[in-house]
Parts: structure tokens; sequence; C-alpha cells
């Protein structure tokens, strides 16, 4: 592969072989935001792994990404997960539905984000989880983070949705 097509990492130095580079995107509007939705399609995260600081009116969420962006290779036909974080700056208020919030150790499928205007520029950012579940973040504008944050492994399962 010649470096013109090669997507953004380096080579190991030790190994010889090609490493991505941690993942860094953020969202200031709508078109933002679904680039990052596309990137956590299919995030598995605990209940207990969404944390929000109503006095700071931050939102937080780890993840086990999948990364779409690794595309299996001859030699290499499995794909990777990455451990990321999610953050959302100026959140008002966050309300859930079809989670209990509880069950910290119930796992969740992320689907989806999506951005509802109100006011502008504030909104409802809806995390989308399978089985109906959501999370809404009331927001005076979108401000969001996404961050692999190193940890990476090998899965042989691609997730598949039907149509």
């Amino acid at each position: 592969m010649d470096t013109a097509s090669r997507p953004p990492g380096r080579v190991n130095d030790q190994t010889k072989r090609f490493v991505m580079s941690d993942l860094k995107l953020v969202a200031l509007d709508e078109e933002d935001l679904k680039i990052i939705s596309a990137h956590v399609q299919d995030a598995v995260l605990k209940v207990g792994d969404m944390t929000y600081d109503a006095r700071r009116q931050h939102f937080v969420m780890s993840m086990n990404r999948f990364a779409w962006e690794v595309k299996p290779r001859w030699f290499k036909r499995r794909h990777e997960r990455r451990r990321s974080l999610i953050h959302f700056a100026r959140v008002a208020s966050v309300r859930s539905t079809g989670i209990d919030l509880g069950r910290t150790d119930e796992v969740l499928s992320l689907l989806a984000i999506r951005f509802r205007p109100t006011e502008a520029p504030a909104g409802i950012v809806e995390l989308d989880f399978s089985g109906g579940s959501t999370v809404r973040l009331d927001v005076e504008c979108i401000e969001g983070r996404l961050t692999d944050l190193g940890a990476a492994w090998d899965t042989g399962a691609r997730p598949v949705h039907q149509v």
C-alpha cells in the first residue's frame, strides 16, 4: 500500500507493522455529529459507563467502539474494537427511556447519535440504543468529542444489521 492510500497512522519500529492512529473527532454542528455517529455505530458499553455532571454540564460515556475505519486485509481478516470516550459539554439535563440506571452492568449497543433542534442553537442529542432504549441530552449547542483511549483488540465478529 502506498502512503497516499494509507489511513492515518505510523509504522511500529520494532514490529515493522502499520499501526492506526487513535481517532479524535470534534462535533460542533449536526453534520459533524453525523460523522461521529457513523464511527460509534455498534459500540457496546455498560449502563455504568455513562456519567452526567450537572454542575459542570458534562455528559461522558466510555465504550468499546467497533472500528469501522479499520478494514480487514488479506493476512488480517479480523476486525477491531477500540476503547473510546465520547464527551458532550453544555448539557442542561439528561433523560433516558428504556434503561434501568440501577442496573449498571447491563450492556447497551449504540446504534446512532442524532440531533433534534429546538431553539437554535439548542436542541436534543439523542443516543439511540438497540431494543428501543434512548438517552436524551438537552444541550445549549452541539459540542461533542470522540476520542480513542489507545486500547485496541481484534474481534472476529462484525456487526450485521437486518434491513
